[in-house]
């Protein structure tokens, strides 16, 4: 009996040892199947990849700028096509694996059903703006970088705001509210972006938010004819209010350019102070016996600001190989001699010789021209200073002369000058630059300051002859009497007073007299536009031997162009005391 129960104890334990094994190595078996299977359809998936026949839409990114971007490697774009559907409408769906420096991989679906072509997922917003395009020789080009989103949203906020002109005043419905909560939203969102790459994640939704709102709006206001009415109305305000700010803007700046900065009129207040301090033996600049060699190389500036004075002889002297030889001769009025007087005592040129005049002690000026200059002055004293016009009394300023060159006081002087002594002036009296070639920024025509629609102009002129600049002038005073130019001046002049024959200012009255008496500098000798046109170009500056400051944007104004300041405050003396304690400053 112990026998068939000890044999009965082995079958069951034998049965419980098949019942719990048995299983378990069935599914070892199937597993070990599976993996096996799944390893083989990976490797297959794998050398599928490789084969050029999924690889037909190939694209190559260009690889991100990096500070040490020595090495790396430039990642590539693969785009999959799957031409199978996975929705009910059929829709194509692209996938987007790109492989990044690291090894990543990321994947982005694009719905090609999206509105307004394809709208791509905020992931994929560093992608978008990296997107490019292939070309005809199977190489690839970046596109420019896109600004689409930041105009759909400045134009959701015009519709938005048109929308609330429709409400009625005083309403305060809920469909108002959203709205200005959306304008909001999208203008905080947009802030000063300019291109989609600076918008953030969230500005995406915001959008999709306010186009909600603005479809709720349209189905409450459906007149389209009263919509475009009214987006013609506040197109038409806004272009009101922009010629506003422009008009408002020219108007200031004009005005800035005729007032005298503060720091300047202190500078001019201390000098003239301490001018006046000093005794009358202490107030002779040094070598004054040197003015009247007529084979030194004579210089003449007509101003009123001592600034800008010092500018024009430092630069002109710094350039010069022989800074000896040459005679400054500043005239100015008589309010501002003893501020430039001063500040020539106290800074005196080295080894060169300055003359500082009154156009005030020209007796002859007014006995001799009186009548036609009180006319002219009276006219449009804005064009027509004083000081500017003294130009053509070149010769009865300076009897004792043979030749001078003019140079205005905004101009700074790069290269030596001594060449325009050698120039061969053809039997002409004025030696410039001319400005008649259509492709310089100084390009001027003759009607365009001169009335050619007068019998008398069109009789004596030619429509089509070049134009040249004032600014840095050669003059011949000996031939310029022998023709007696000056009172050819006066004719026109008076002339111009009788009825509107050209522009104000000295430049169409320059042109006519000196008509056909005009010779050719080569133009390096002067370049112009650095006072008005920010185009002009490094190089074309450097190699210019006079840059001019024309215009009215003035160097020593705050509404100067900055990139042109650094050529003229480098002639300037900051850290002289005056300057400091008037808070002038680079």
């Amino acid at each position: 009996m112990r026998q068939g129960l000890k044999c009965q104890r082995i079958l069951i334990l034998s049965l419980l040892f098949i019942s719990v094994f048995t299983p378990i190595l069935f599914l070892s078996k199937r597993l070990s199947t599976f993996t096996s299977s799944l390893g083989t359809a990976h490797k297959e998936f794998l050398e599928d990849l490789s084969t050029p026949k999924y690889r037909t839409d190939t694209l190559k990114l260009n690889s991100i700028q990096q500070e040490t971007g020595e090495g790396l490697k430039e990642p590539q774009l693969f785009v999959y096509k799957d031409e199978k559907s996975n929705n009910n409408n059929n829709n194509n769906i692209q996938s987007i694996v790109r492989h990044d420096v690291r090894g990543n991989t990321d994947t982005i679906h694009t719905n090609g059903n999206s509105r307004g072509g394809s709208h791509l997922h905020p992931i994929k917003e560093k992608v978008h703006n990296q997107t490019v395009a292939k070309v005809s020789n199977g190489r690839s080009q970046p596109r420019t970088v896109s600004d689409e989103k930041v105009r759909e949203m400045k134009d959701q906020v015009i519709r938005a705001k048109a929308y609330l002109n429709f409400a009625p005043p005083g309403s305060n419905s809920h469909l108002v509210k959203e709205l200005r909560l959306r304008i909001k939203e999208i203008e905080r969102a947009v802030g000063e972006a300019s291109k989609d790459l600076d918008l953030s994640r969230s500005a995406l939704q915001k959008m999709k938010s306010m186009e909600a709102v603005l479809s709720k709006a349209g189905r409450i206001y459906p007149d389209c004819f009263s919509m475009a009415t009214k987006l013609r109305a506040m197109t038409h305000n806004a272009e009101e209010q922009v010629q506003a700010q422009k008009n408002q803007a020219s108007y200031l700046v004009q005005l800035a350019s005729r007032t005298t900065p503060k720091g300047l009129h202190c500078l001019s207040m201390r000098l003239t102070a301490d001018y006046f301090a000093l005794q009358p033996e202490d107030r002779v600049l040094p070598n004054q016996h040197r003015l009247h060699k007529p084979d030194f190389r004579h210089y003449a500036v007509f101003s009123d600001n001592n600034l800008a004075c010092a500018v024009v002889v430092n630069s002109t002297i710094a350039a010069s190989r022989e800074p000896e030889k040459i005679i400054f001769h500043v005239v100015t009025d008589a309010l501002n001699l003893p501020a430039i007087s001063m500040w020539f005592l106290l800074n005196p040129p080295v080894r060169a010789t300055i003359e500082i005049k009154s156009m005030d002690d020209f007796d002859w000026l007014y006995s001799k021209y009186g009548s036609a200059r009180k006319v002219q002055v009276s006219r449009d004293p804005r064009y027509n200073s004083p000081l500017n016009h003294l130009r053509f009394y070149l010769p009865e300023i300076f009897p004792a002369l043979n030749k001078i060159v003019l140079l205005d006081h905004d101009v700074v002087v790069q290269k030596d000058l001594k060449g325009l002594w050698s120039v061969n002036m053809k039997g002409k009296v004025n030696g410039a630059v001319q400005t008649c070639r259509e492709s310089d920024s100084s390009f001027q025509r003759m009607n365009r300051l001169i009335n050619f629609s007068d019998p008398f102009i069109a009789n004596w002129f030619d429509v089509k002859s070049c134009t040249w600049a004032f600014g840095m002038n050669l003059f011949d005073l000996r031939e310029w009497r022998l023709q007696n130019l000056t009172a050819l001046y006066h004719q026109y002049l008076e002339l111009g007073n009788k009825k509107q024959l050209w522009k104000g200012g000295s430049l169409p009255l320059g042109l006519v007299t000196f008509y056909n008496q005009t010779v050719t500098l080569d133009r390096r000798w002067h370049i112009l536009g650095l006072g008005y046109e920010s185009g002009v170009g490094r190089g074309e500056i450097e190699r210019a031997a006079v840059i001019h400051y024309d215009g009215i944007m003035k160097p020593w104004l705050d509404i100067g162009i900055g990139k042109y300041k650094g050529y003229w405050n480098r002639h300037v003396k900051y850290d002289h005391p005056y300057l400091q304690q008037c808070n002038i400053h680079e």
